[in-house]
């Protein structure tokens, strides 16, 4: 069978989706068993740049989608589901099979917000597609509350354990040490997060935060420099590969303070490295983190947020046994390996 990938690039453009896109790219288990081709339909830049990239891909879609059996279409919200909707319309009018994988981590705020109009397209494009799938439980019974449609299934994000492996430190040393991966800004609670550290610093001036990703960078940095907590919070921008591995090592806790998230990675890469987490109760992360791997509190509590950081870094046999803990629940649960065989089991479903 010939499966097309679609979503934005994953060597021209950062953040979770273009991750699994390379992930399905290097799949053993996926590429074994299907011939599949990867089709860059987005790339980050400028708008100007990010609308003639998205004109020239559906165009050059247009001239080659004809020799593929499934496709497999990754989409976020706003501008994203309608360009997506593009692509899709294109391959069921010709008789052709699709899966719809969505990531956005607003996904559901925007479409409550829409008018009729655009709800109707949305609607239109879940409908068309032959399976839905969605990054966690919860997730997908609130899409099903929405669109009432029988095709929706749950695919977890996946990693790949034995790399994050690498990044496990020792926990004891880097009890202090905490670790923000993602991209910058207010929905992931980049700001709170501040906040709770120039509160838990008066506490534990031991207390050391790395703030890692793209987004708001500069802001985030001046923020960092006129609270005076320089010496406490660095923000070295997007990090990845070899240095991403670096940075985990020398965290005891991955934080992630978000307030909109499917099942984010980050999370996942932080259990896998065997990190304590530190984060909200927010989309699929209930799913992944409890009492025994993980502090969670509601997003937006600066207070519980600093509380979480003190308490981390003070009890050590807390910190060490989240760490076995979320090693195990990783490798056990979020493999890569393991969520492309669904995947695959997923492909020959819609092509039915």
């Amino acid at each position: 069978m010939k499966v097309l990938v679609i979503g934005p690039s994953d060597t021209g453009s950062q953040g979770g989706m273009a991750a699994v896109i390379r992930d399905i790219r290097e799949s053993r288990e996926l590429n074994g068993e299907f011939d599949i081709d990867i089709f860059p339909s987005y790339i980050d830049g400028g708008l100007v740049l990010r609308i003639l990239y998205s004109v020239y891909g559906y165009l050059r879609f247009l001239l080659c989608f004809r020799k593929y059996d499934l496709f497999h279409i990754h989409t976020a919200e706003r501008g994203s589901t309608f360009r997506k909707n593009m692509y899709l319309r294109t391959v069921k009018k010709a008789g052709k099979r699709a899966v719809v994988q969505i990531h956005g981590a607003e996904y559901l705020t925007f479409y409550d917000g829409l008018g009729s109009l655009g709800k109707g397209i949305v609607d239109r494009f879940f409908g068309r597609a032959d399976l839905v799938l969605a990054l966690s439980d919860s997730w997908r019974e609130q899409l099903e509350s929405r669109f009432h449609i029988g095709t929706l299934r749950t695919l977890n994000n996946g990693i790949d354990t034995s790399l994050f492996k690498r990044a496990a430190g020792d926990g004891e040393a880097n009890r202090n040490s905490f670790l923000m991966l993602g991209r910058l800004g207010e929905r992931k609670g980049t700001y709170d997060l501040i906040r709770a550290a120039e509160i838990a610093v008066r506490e534990n001036p031991e207390i050391s935060i790395c703030l890692a990703g793209d987004g708001e960078v500069e802001k985030v940095r001046r923020m960092v420099r006129e609270k005076g907590l320089d010496k406490h919070i660095k923000v070295p921008g997007w990090i990845d590969g070899e240095k991403k591995l670096m940075y985990m090592k020398e965290a005891g806790t991955l934080v992630l303070p978000s307030y909109h998230e499917g099942l984010p990675m980050a999370v996942l890469e932080g259990m896998a490295a065997g990190k304590a987490v530190l984060s909200t109760y927010a989309g699929g992360i209930p799913e992944v983190v409890g009492k025994e791997n993980g502090i969670l509190v509601k997003p937006g509590d600066v207070e519980g947020l600093a509380a979480g950081l003190l308490r981390l870094s003070r009890d050590i046999d807390m910190l060490k046994a989240m760490s076995r803990k979320n090693m195990e629940k990783a490798e056990t649960y979020f493999d890569v390996r393991q969520i492309h065989r669904q995947l695959a089991e997923y492909y020959r479903q819609a092509a039915k």
